[in-house]
């Protein structure tokens, strides 16, 4: 019976091509849980920010150190209540609360002819530009 198929050679031949898409797909649920499981349980909103602190000034430490604060603190943006948007002369939709990383001690120095603040202690306090 040459050409004929039978009808188990049928059924043997389209298990196994569905036993190998079954492995292909455990296979590929597998690798993606790995994916998952390995990707870091990290707090991604402060991501490129690291926390307020002392750092060398590169550009005006030729002479002697020189530190400046740099880093992040709280910051955060909401809608504004209905209540505090009936009182704004100019009602704006979002609110925002801002600290900044700023000097707590410094002392001025010389360097290369400019008058700069050399910080010596950092902490989170209300932005200098945002006061009136």
């Amino acid at each position: 019976m040459k050409g004929k198929l039978n009808h188990n050679m049928v059924t043997v031949t389209t298990m196994m091509g569905s036993v190998k898409s079954a492995g292909l797909y455990l296979l590929l649920l597998s690798f993606l849980l790995y994916v998952v499981d390995s990707y870091p349980n990290n707090d991604l909103s402060n991501m490129g920010c690291e926390e307020c602190t002392l750092r060398k000034n590169s550009f005006f430490s030729a002479e002697r150190p020189l530190y400046q604060c740099m880093g992040c603190c709280f910051s955060r943006a909401y809608p504004t209540p209905l209540k505090a948007m009936k009182t704004m002369m100019i009602p704006k939709n979002i609110t925002s609360e801002a600290t900044c990383c700023v000097a707590k001690h410094s002392y001025e120095t010389e360097v290369f002819g400019i008058r700069v603040r050399n910080h010596t202690e950092c902490h989170c306090s209300t932005c200098y530009h945002h006061k009136i």
